[in-house]
């Protein structure tokens, strides 16, 4: 849905929890000046803040950017134009909902991982 065609050509997202605005920079083709514009202009990519104020995304963070960076660069909204598509969805967040399911699935496997070694 929001997922353009390029954005397959961009290296898959690895199973961290959290990245580094460098780390997202690469994995999304996009300079880390513009991560941080694209923070203040779009309500829904809030990263986490620790020391120093240094910046650690989600997974989900890491999908709403590629999700942004398609809006922008594939399908030629403008900023506020894929502002208002992001938050013009009927329904969840379809990124938000991926990203949930995804960090439960991990816990879950997790779980059981640690269940199987007790037996």
């Amino acid at each position: 849905m929001l997922e353009p065609t390029h954005n397959n050509e961009l290296p898959p997202i690895p199973g961290k929890r959290y990245f580094t605005i460098g780390e997202v920079s690469t994995l999304c083709a996009v300079k880390p000046h513009v991560l941080r514009y694209w923070e203040a202009e779009f309500p829904q990519l809030k990263p986490v803040k620790r020391r120093g104020n240094r910046r650690y995304y989600q997974r989900g963070d890491v999908e709403l950017v590629r999700a942004i960076r398609g809006l922008l660069y594939e399908e030629g909204y403008t900023i506020g134009g894929a502002r208002q598509r992001l938050t013009s969805e009927d329904g969840p967040n379809p990124v938000a909902v991926m990203s949930a399911v995804s960090d439960s699935l991990k816990d879950l496997q997790a779980a059981k991982s640690l269940l199987q070694l007790d037996d």
